[in-house]
Formats: structure tokens, sequence, C-alpha cells
């Protein structure tokens, strides 16, 4: 294998090493993709309005349960309805976007990991970023954010290859310059101007850092406005055209007011650092080691007066320093967070773990065993913390969910400790690396099962299934004060919402939305005693007021979870209905 190594390393094997690291993301990313259920509320709302962009012919106009919503641009919406047209309505069509754009991801990762720092870094750096526990979680989920992430990195990585070239008015950087426009265009539709103002302010602090600021004079501004404008700006125009309330709502209600103001998901200052350290476990530990052999690589060239194969090494490291830090600075000033918005900031983080994993049969024993021990004591203390917590939650699902964290903790640590061992014996460092590689491997596969397990706390695939043969033509389908945002996509049915207050409520007033809202218990009652036929969705918690309101009159047919579906006709109780009314109290 030795042997091998460099011809694989060779210039000439570059385009055969990219496609290497994409068909490994794919390898871990697409098997058994629409096996579990989608998850609420992201998944079902995102599956809808791609299914009704495909059903209403309207690609401009997003729409969720019949509701014009306007919180989000449109391009992975498209992605979707294509996936959904050719494959069908279903989990694998809805998570596809989601998972190439995560292959591309990791591929662009190694391309730019290989221009900074070599072959080997390059490919050190697509491991690390396929084997990253937040980059995979999201890969096989269908939301934004991957397709997101990689429009960013493609920006960056396009910004940073015209900066590399000997001016950004040469044909190189012009031409690597608007790359970077078009990507941060792409962005801009994946999901909104955020992708531009990530790009610009990285790209733009680190050029004043490098003590670079007359040549920002000298990038061809214009060409790239136009290249943003004639991608982006194409459906935005159209949007507004078509619902004059969109710009406001759009970009002063959904970007300014809510990075400002909401407190949804609210966690403190400190928050992105935990999702960096566990979503990156346990390649977090190389990164420091990677800085430290940057600095030192350069430091050496400096003093042997030579330029070295790689002289803008402390420039590059530079550039992912800012990269990593404005993104972590930027998403934490909000309180509103969420784990998936640091997706864009893992590649540079990838890139210096990367670089450090293959430096490891450089760097001094005492400095990999340091790390190696640091990995296995931390795996040791998570995996326990989980077996001591396990006694204090009884739950089935909760039960489940702690034995797969800690057959995912207990796959960690005896991998972390071969390579202890074997780091401790200087049998072999890139042989210590893969047993750890190894167990991530081992340990995102449990990761994946627990999400299957997890169905019955945040899915409701099997409930749709069950209330699907009660809804005839004329049935009307409802929820009580929530919003069960896959329901439609596996019915096929509108799903009339009921003293809302959720995300919809601010299209309400649509034309077209009258018949996804009721307004009060009254209408509800009226609803429930006509002569046709209503299912009904409640939280388990509101069976007792909702039996007060409507009466005696109501079958329930079916449940998952914390929630109930009711009929509003007598029929013979089922076996599986007996369950769930023995679990509600009835």
């Amino acid at each position: 294998m030795s042997a091998m190594l460099p011809v694989i390393l060779a210039a000439r094997r570059r385009r055969l090493r990219l496609l290497a690291c994409a068909a490994l993301a794919a390898i871990l990313y697409l098997p058994a993709l629409g096996r579990p259920a989608l998850w609420e509320p992201d998944e079902g709302r995102y599956a809808e309005i791609a299914r009704e962009m495909v059903l209403s012919h309207d690609y401009v106009t997003p729409r969720d349960d019949g509701v014009r919503y306007f919180e989000k641009p449109p391009l992975v919406y498209w992605a979707e309805a294509l996936s959904i047209k050719l494959l069908g309505a279903n989990e694998f069509a809805v998570r596809l976007p989601a998972a190439l754009a995560s292959v591309a991801e990791v591929t662009v990762t190694a391309a730019l990991g290989e221009a900074m720092f070599g072959a080997a870094a390059g490919l050190a750096a697509a491991m690390v970023l396929v084997l990253s526990p937040l980059v995979f979680g999201f890969a096989r989920f269908a939301t934004l954010d991957p397709a997101l992430a990689l429009f960013v990195t493609a920006a960056l990585g396009a910004f940073w290859a015209a900066a590399r070239a000997p001016g950004f008015d040469c044909a190189a950087g012009r031409r690597w310059f608007l790359l970077s426009a078009a990507a941060a265009a792409l962005g801009t539709l994946a999901k909104g101007p955020v992708a531009l103002m990530l790009t610009g302010m990285v790209g733009l602090a680190w050029l004043l850092a490098q003590r670079r600021a007359r040549e920002i004079l000298r990038m061809p501004w214009l060409r790239a406005i136009a290249i943003y404008v004639a991608i982006a700006a194409p459906w935005f125009v159209l949007a507004a055209r078509r619902n004059p309330e969109f710009l406001r709502f759009f970009f002063i209600h959904e970007h300014v007011e809510r990075y400002l103001e909401n407190t949804e998901h609210g966690w403190g200052p400190y928050f992105f650092v935990v999702v960096a350290i566990a979503g990156m476990w346990p390649w977090i530990c190389f990164v420091p080691l990677g800085v430290r052999e940057l600095m030192r690589t350069r430091d050496a060239e400096a003093e042997a007066g030579a330029s070295g194969p790689n002289p803008d090494a402390r420039a590059s490291l530079a550039f992912m320093l800012w990269w990593f830090g404005i993104i972590l600075v930027f998403f934490s000033i909000p309180r509103a967070k969420l784990g998936s918005y640091l997706l864009p900031a893992m590649p540079p983080l990838a890139i210096m773990a990367g670089y450090a994993l293959c430096r490891l049969p450089r760097i001094g024993t005492t400095s990999l065993r340091g790390v190696f021990i640091t990995i296995a004591l931390l795996n040791l203390g998570a995996t326990a913390a989980i077996a001591f917590a396990r006694s204090y939650f009884h739950s089935p699902a909760e039960s489940m969910l702690l034995a797969d964290a800690l057959a995912a903790g207990a796959a960690l640590t005896v991998a972390s400790a071969i390579c202890l061992a074997m780091a401790w014996r200087a049998r072999g460092a890139a042989a210590a690396a893969g047993a750890l590689a190894l167990g991530v491997v081992v340990a995102l596969g449990v990761m994946d099962k627990a999400r299957m397990d997890a169905q019955p706390l945040g899915s409701y695939r099997q409930l749709a299934r069950t209330i699907v043969p009660y809804l005839g033509p004329a049935c009307r389908l409802s929820s009580y004060r929530h919003f069960v945002q896959s329901l439609p996509f596996y019915t096929g049915h509108r799903e009339a919402l009921i003293d809302y207050r959720g995300e919809l409520a601010p299209f309400s007033r649509g034309p077209d939305a009258q018949q996804s809202f009721i307004a009060s218990d009254a209408d509800l009652a009226r609803l429930w005693h006509d002569p046709g036929c209503a299912v009904l969705v409640v939280n388990r918690g509101d069976l007792p007021h909702v039996r007060a309101l409507l009466g005696d009159e109501m079958s329930i047919v079916g449940c998952e979870g914390k929630k109930l579906a009711l009929y509003n006709r007598a029929i013979p109780e089922s076996a599986d209905a007996r369950l769930c009314t023995r679990d509600s109290g009835r």
C-alpha cells in the first residue's frame, strides 16, 4: 500500500482522487436514505412544499399546506421537486438533494485542501468531513443547510483561488472571482443573502488582515455583480410581482428581525462551540495539531531562507481561521440557533485536521500520544456518563436511544483505545488513524439506527398511513392547535389548522389559505357535527378538552407518539385503536 501512495498522490491522478472522495461520501450518505420517516417539522415542511410545486406547476410561489410560504428561497425546493418528478413522492427523493449537496461539498473540500497543502491533505480533509457526525447527520436530512454549506464552500474556495492568482485582474483571477460570485448567488437562492454576507465577510476580512486592501479595487466588481444578479435576482423579481407582501416579509421579517429579535431555539453564545466539538468528533482534536504544524512548517521555511513547495501556507491557514471564526461569531450573535447553521464552517476545520493527519508520521511521539490519550479519555468519560444516565430514563424510546448512544460511545472508546496502544508502541500513526476512522464509521452506523429508534418522538408516517383509509374525497383533515407538517405529504390532503399561531399564521389571510385554517373551537364543533366526515389529529394532552368540546361522537382510529387521530363516526374499534385507547386512559 505504501508503494502505491506516490502513484495515488501524483498530480495527474487529481481527478481520480476527487472521484474517490465523492464515491466515499456517496457510499456513506446514500444507502437506506429513504428508510426513516420524515422528521417534524423541517423535513415534513420542505417535502410538502416541493410536492405542491409539482402538483401546481407553480415554481415561483412556494406553498406549504396550500398556504403561501416566503421564509426561504426556492433552489432546494426546485431540486426536491425535480427529484420527486423523477423518483416519486417519497422520503428518498426528498432527501436526495441534501445528500448530493453534501457529496459535492466533500469533493470541493478535497480539491481546496489539495490546492492549499497537497494531495495527501486533500484526501485526509475529505475523509474527516465525510466522517464528521454533523455533516453525516444532515447529509441524510431534508433541509436547506447542506446546499448553503456547499455553495459557501465553493464561493470561498474560488475566492481563495482568485486571491492566489497573480492578481484579481489577471485572467485566472477574474475567472475564479466570477465563479465565486456565481456560487454566492446560488447560495442566495438556496437560503438567502446570508450566503453573500458570509462569503464577503470572510474574503474581505482575510484580505485586510493580509494587508492586501488595495487589491479590492482591482476586483472585477461589475462583472461579478452582473453574474450575481443574473442568477439570483429573477426569482425575487417574479415572486415580488406575484406577491406584493413578499419583499418586506422575506428581507425584513425573515432576515433582519429574525436575526436581531427571534428567540426560537434560544441558546447561549457557547452553543456553536459545543456543536463544533461534537459535530466533528473525534477529528476536532487534530485541529490544534494541524494549526501548530502549519505554523511550524512556515517558520522552518523562513529560517531556511527558502520558500518551499507551498510558500503561502500561513496565508492559507489564516484564511481558514477567518472562515471558521467569522461564521462561528456571526451565528452566535442571535439568540435563535440551530446546529445545522454551522455546516458552512466545517470544511476549514476538516482541512486543518486533515493536514494534521497526513503529518502524523512526522509528529513527535509525545504529541501523538497526548492527542490519542485525550480522545480515549473523553470517549470513555462520555460512555460512562451515558451508562449512568440510562437509570434515569424509562420510556421505551428514551431507553432505546440511550442504548444506541452507549453502543456508539463504546465503538469510539474501543477504537481510540486501539489507537492509543498503537501510538504508544510506535506501530504506525497512519494505521492508528485508520483504526479511529473505522470506529467512527461504526458509530455513525449506530447513529443512523438511532434515528429510526427516535421516530416515535418526532415522526408521524405510521399515523398518516392509519388515517388515509378514512379520508374520502369529501373528508376534512384537521389538526388541533398544532401543525403536523408531514401529514399533507403522506396523505395528499390539505390539513386544516385549528386555533393555530405558528409559522403559517402570517399568511392565513391570503385568498388561497382559507381552507387551511379553522379559526376557533366553535368552528371546529360545527365542522365535527356536520354530515360530512372529519379526521382530527390532537395531542394526547388535549384529548380531555376536545372530548368536552365535541362530545362522545368520535372514534380513535390511530396514534403515534404523542398524537391521536379522531374520526367523527362510530366505527368498530380495531386492535391498534384499542392500544391507543388504553394509552390515552380512556
